[in-house]
């Protein structure tokens, strides 16, 4: 396939190759732990399924292609993807994040590898000056979250690389919310890019898994090392599913973006509703930069209510086309109360300092149509009496 083909082409094809064999279409599941040696140690490519698997390879070099990489390597989960960035560490080194980021990733940044002599600085990372002045002499990582979880904040992904490079350190995204689609990190000076393939670009809620991509053969041998050692490997059929998935992400991305748009336009018009996070709304701070680093504004929005934790708990509690549930990216919509599910596990203060409330409330905006989303979320503010 041409390099040079639009990514909805590569979506489709790259990486995948009807079977040399029998002609199927789709990739195969390769479903070995072990492989035939011709000869003690003479493989042929395959010799282990933690260390390779053919349909693990396809993934790889699909989700390489969509990020426009040169290399790819899956995990078994988006932890596991960010583990391994955190496994190219060593103790004493300093790491600089955003002070909204994913639960999860403080989870594992505070109560795993403080543990094991990392230090890190949770700042706002919109703001590159704040960063820079973040950064030690041990500062060996940026870790970026653009748009950011929940509040959908957006980080000059270029100038970030450029503080971090200007440190001599890494410059790592999450680019979970925004998927390849909307946004490329490695065309903006991303050293690595993350992805939670649980969400978007497996897009069906069915499967769990990781990735890294990165330009650089040389980060990528180190990643491949730890990806092998540590043994976070996704299964052969996990990553069959995200084949599947990837196929489908552009046509998925434009209905999960337009059904977004109109919500977000909607919830601003709501008098319980006190503010709406979406980068695609005008009113957005960062909305300039977000138009000129993402193709189009994503389906994840946030709201924050005039209401209690227990009013907020009622409305994500009483809808019925919104699924109440943690994770994103589904074709289904999802809602989501993060102080109380999501976002649990970063001390109340903090969460306040950073202006996550108790009234915020999280939406991953699914392919259903906009009327009946409009419609469910009326019936919750009504259930809540809020209207």
């Amino acid at each position: 396939m041409d390099d040079d083909s639009r990514i909805e082409t590569r979506a489709i094809h790259a990486g995948q190759e009807p079977d040399p064999e029998t002609g199927a279409l789709m990739t195969p599941i390769h479903a070995n732990s072990t492989y035939e040696q011709d000869a003690p140690g003479a493989h042929r490519g395959y010799e282990y399924s933690r260390t390779g698997n053919p349909t693990r390879t396809d993934l790889e070099a699909n989700l390489a292609a969509l990020e426009g990489g040169a290399h790819g390597r899956a995990f078994s989960s988006g932890m596991g993807a960010i583990n391994t960035v955190l496994n190219l560490l060593s103790a004493g080194d300093h790491v600089v994040t955003s002070d909204d980021v994913y639960g999860g990733t403080h989870r594992i940044f505070t109560q795993v590898y403080e543990e094991y002599d990392l230090s890190f600085s949770f700042v706002d990372t919109t703001d590159p000056e704040a960063v820079a002045d973040a950064v030690r002499p041990e500062t060996e990582l940026v870790w970026v979250e653009t748009p950011t979880n929940p509040l959908m904040r957006i980080a000059d992904i270029g100038a970030l690389a450029e503080v971090a490079h200007a440190a001599g350190a890494l410059c790592a995204v999450d680019n979970t919310f925004a998927t390849p689609y909307l946004q490329r990190p490695l065309e903006h000076g991303a050293d690595i890019v993350s992805h939670s393939l649980t969400k978007y670009l497996g897009g069906h809620s069915d499967t769990v898994g990781g990735a890294l991509v990165t330009d650089d053969a040389d980060l990528d041998e180190r990643i491949g090392f730890y990806q092998n050692a540590v043994g976070a490997t996704p299964g052969p059929f996990d990553c069959f599913l995200v084949l599947r998935g990837t196929k489908t992400l552009p046509v998925r991305m434009d209905r999960h973006c337009e059904n977004a748009r109109r919500l977000a336009a909607w919830l601003q018009g709501q008098s319980c509703v006190d503010r709406v996070y979406y980068p695609g709304l005008e009113s957005h701070p960062q909305h300039d930069l977000a138009a000129r680093q993402m193709d189009d504004f994503g389906g994840m929005l946030s709201f924050e209510l005039d209401a209690t934790l227990d009013e907020a708990g009622t409305v994500v509690s009483e809808t019925e086309v919104f699924t109440l549930a943690e994770s994103l990216g589904g074709v289904e919509s999802l809602i989501e109360q993060p102080a109380a599910m999501t976002h649990a596990a970063i001390p109340p203060e903090e969460r306040e300092a950073i202006g996550l409330t108790d009234g915020l409330i999280r939406a991953s905006v699914g392919v259903e149509h906009a009327d009946d989303l409009e419609a469910d979320l009326r019936r919750a503010f009504e259930a809540a009496g809020l209207y």
